[in-house]
């Protein structure tokens, strides 16, 4: 899967020399499960078969979807239904780029479109067979076509409390993870919510939806593989167990983002942040939310208008002195995040630590206070 996520922006000899290592029938069998995944649900009155015939070199395959309004697109089993309604046809290679691309790829002449491509017997069906194919083929072509939605609407239909909730998270997270939308990122989710018998996953479906190049991985203190599909995977493990965190993201990762919306104990929130923090690919982000309870003493948090050092929030502090100890501590050896961070961003209940190299040449560490002065004698002034 990382290698096909990543075909969509490859040349295509590299599409050609995946598609000959692992086979046609493979790599289309992945593409079709995820139109089915973007697809919408149609609304047409009747039923519709809609044919995509995909080519590659002198190979040949017909995938026909059935859409029936209500319900989702799935691929028609069987011997092709007697009447298509719609034929789309396109190569394997543009498949690949229309489906794991970017929205700024130039795809021209990618396909080709055939409406009713058979005279109906019955003219007087004619007009609601025009009607149906129309919102049928709508709907799948949702699933064709790189998704755009914004997170809010996303956190509304995946069934995550980012948005209009507790939280207002997803203005933030549009604005932080805008860079990485179209690139083939792996995510890494701390918690997955769900209880009195709910599985969860709100989160991981619309990061999934969001991200439609990235392998999307959960973490939970309890099985909810069932979640598990393509691009989404649910792991086992204790958030409070750094060995246990660091031995996942060397199996899993490294990743591009980390997300801590687990327990959201400050203890916890620590472990977890020294723990997988080395596995953020440089240029990767670490996030924390509901930070909230730094103030929430049964937590792990303190009273009064000043969380502790231990608390999330003091985490967050602690790191915007770790991004400036070139001014504070130059001749010490620096710790894995005053030489990691090169970024805090913090707005309410919510923080994002951005990781790279942080070398930034500051101010000589002679500069004293004779130093600044002199400086200072002969530094002109409005």
């Amino acid at each position: 899967m990382d290698r096909l996520l990543r075909a969509g922006t490859a040349a295509d000899a590299e599409i050609s020399l995946l598609v000959k290592e692992e086979g046609v029938d493979a790599v289309l069998d992945a593409l079709v499960d995820e139109v089915l995944y973007r697809a919408s649900v149609p609304a047409n009155p009747e039923p519709v078969h809609i044919a995509l015939d995909v080519t590659h070199d002198a190979e040949a395959r017909r995938v026909v979807f059935r859409c029936v309004g209500g319900e989702r697109i799935v691929r028609a089993e069987g011997e092709a239904p007697v009447e298509i309604c719609r034929e789309l046809g396109m190569t394997l290679t543009h498949l690949v780029r229309r489906i794991y691309g970017r929205p700024d790829q130039r795809r021209t002449g990618d396909f080709s479109d055939v409406f009713l491509p058979a005279r109906p017997d019955d003219l007087s069906r004619l007009p609601g067979l025009v009607v149906a194919t129309s919102l049928a083929s709508g709907a799948l072509m949702n699933g064709l076509t790189i998704p755009r939605d914004d997170l809010g609407a996303l956190c509304s239909s995946s069934g995550s409390d980012k948005w209009a909730s507790f939280h207002w998270y997803t203005g933030h997270y549009e604005r932080e993870f805008a860079p990485y939308r179209d690139e083939p990122v792996r995510i890494l989710e701390i918690g997955i919510g769900g209880f009195d018998g709910d599985l969860g996953g709100g989160s991981l479906r619309m990061w999934k939806r969001y991200f439609h190049r990235g392998q999307i991985f959960g973490l939970d203190l309890f099985d909810k593989s069932a979640l598990n599909e393509p691009r989404l995977t649910a792991l086992v493990c204790d958030q409070s167990d750094p060995a246990a965190l660091a031995a996942l993201a060397r199996e899993h990762g490294p990743f591009d983002i980390v997300i801590d919306d687990g327990s959201h104990e400050n203890q916890h929130v620590r472990i977890s942040f020294d723990a997988l923090f080395p596995f953020v690919r440089p240029g990767g982000l670490y996030v924390i939310e509901d930070m909230q309870t730094a103030y929430i003493p049964r937590m792990g948090g303190t009273e009064g208008p000043s969380a502790g050092p231990d608390t999330s929030i003091g985490l967050i502090k602690r790191l915007v002195d770790d991004l400036h100890y070139h001014e504070h501590s130059p001749a010490v050896a620096p710790t894995v995040t005053q030489r990691d961070v090169v970024g805090v961003r913090a707005y309410r209940n919510i923080a994002f630590v951005e990781k790279g190299t942080n070398g930034e040449v500051g101010i000589p560490p002679w500069m004293d206070d004779a130093a600044w002065a002199a400086l200072g004698a002969h530094t002109p002034t409005e």
